[in-house]
């Protein structure tokens, strides 16, 4: 327990580093009442922080921003990932957030009905309806059950170090903070990721920008608890209903890497990309607030060949960043989470086993789900026209069912079934 612990230096993340490797000289087994440090306090990091405190660790979760700003204006919680929140306690308060999302519906870009998608065959398939929430209204819910306190800010880890009883993380301003394993959840462009391969691994450019933000929802944009999606052009705008009577709006579009726009000129931009779209898209593009509408160009990462080295392992985008275009993204993180604290718990040989026993069951789960958005990212966007030409047709013959037995697949083959 933490209060076994002597006071010391330790224990201050602003102290200068010095590592101790003797944290609980009364366990002889140091798989018990471990000490866990967290890099990044997105929903990943947050997630672990959250399951490995209720598995009775001490928990130290470290964030190199000075102030917590989700990336992105919402997300869309399937119902694995919803799963792993209701197991921790969370069920209630994720229902108050999330939005009321009963249907899909495809519509061409020049207003044609594609598709109609009932989600109810898919509630009562895998138990679970799925919350589109507001990144922000996440994050809060996440960051208050961990305890905001805790978390500590300003911490930018430059490098990561690991003996045979311990691993470290090392900041920028020279404190360091030391525990029996060390959880990189810092992101696509992680830290601990570098150190944990011995390279640099770049992500790769997806070939398109996401503009997305929140709107009032209304009934000339949508139906309120319907995910409307308009496809054509290679391009794609789409409205997702979350919680405070909000939709989630997030348009994509093909473009070369490295092109900028001010943010007050945002309106503009998707103006031009969607000029001639149906008459809901132009309301929703005067209606959004360009400064408060994100820009974002579309990364991935190559399937990693590890997530785990010794006591360090990778969660989250740090370990399998992917395109969004299967909405898996946060909840592969929170997968990580529950995998990752079960693992601790229900195996006892050492630190460095558990974590492997943690890659075996994330690596090829991950890696499949990359591969699966990257391949519909390039149908969806136009890589080939004449294979999205296929998809549009398709859409419009493709049995529901179909569609909600994929989505059923992904969702049952998480840790909850």
């Amino acid at each position: 327990m933490l209060g076994d612990r002597q006071p010391d230096d330790s224990l201050n993340p602003d102290a200068p580093c010095r590592i101790s490797l003797d944290f609980y000289p009364q366990f002889p087994h140091k798989m018990y009442n471990l000490k866990a440090i967290v890099v990044g306090a997105g929903i990943g990091g947050l997630t672990t922080g959250i399951a490995l405190r209720r598995a009775g660790y001490a928990v130290e979760v470290y964030e190199k921003t000075r102030e917590l700003r989700p990336a992105g204006a919402g997300i869309s919680l399937w119902s694995n990932g919803v799963k792993v929140l209701n197991a921790l306690g969370l069920g209630d308060r994720l229902a108050a957030i999330g939005g009321q999302m009963n249907a899909m519906t495809y519509r061409s870009h020049t207003d044609e009905l594609l598709s109609e998608i009932s989600l109810q065959p898919l509630i009562a398939t895998v138990g679970q309806r799925p919350y589109p929430v507001a990144r922000t209204d996440l994050q809060v819910l996440l960051l208050t059950a961990f305890g905001e306190a805790d978390v500590h800010l300003g911490k930018h880890c430059v490098a990561v170090e690991q003996t045979a009883d311990s691993a470290t993380a090392i900041f920028a301003d020279g404190s360091c903070a030391t525990g029996d394993l060390l959880i990189g959840a810092d992101g696509v462009r992680s830290t601990v990721r570098q150190y944990l391969l011995g390279r640099e691994q770049a992500p790769r450019y997806a070939g398109y920008v996401n503009w997305n933000g929140l709107v009032p929802a209304s009934p000339d944009l949508a139906p309120a608890d319907v995910w409307v999606i308009y496809v054509g052009e290679g391009k794609r705008a789409s409205m997702m209903p979350v919680g405070g009577d909000r939709f989630y709006f997030f348009f994509g579009s093909p473009m070369s890497a490295g092109t900028t726009v001010e943010p007050a000129q945002r309106r503009d931009e998707l103006a031009q990309q969607f000029a001639g779209w149906p008459q809901p898209v132009q309301r929703l593009i005067e209606r959004l607030n360009p400064l408060q509408t994100n820009r974002l160009e579309i990364s991935d990462l190559e399937p990693l060949e590890h997530l785990v080295n010794g006591r360090i392992a990778l969660l989250g985008d740090a370990g399998h960043a992917t395109t969004p275009t299967l909405g898996q993204g946060g909840c592969q993180a929170i997968e990580d989470a529950e995998v990752l604290w079960r693992s601790l718990v229900t195996t006892n040989i050492s630190v460095a086993d558990a974590l492997q026993r943690y890659e075996q069951a994330r690596k090829e789960r991950t890696a499949n789900l990359v591969l699966k958005a990257r391949k519909r990212t390039a149908t969806i966007y136009g890589k080939d026209p004449d294979q999205t030409q296929a998809w549009y047709d398709q859409l419009k013959v493709e049995s529901p069912s179909d569609v909600t037995d994929a989505l059923a697949k992904v969702i049952l083959a998480g840790p909850y079934g």
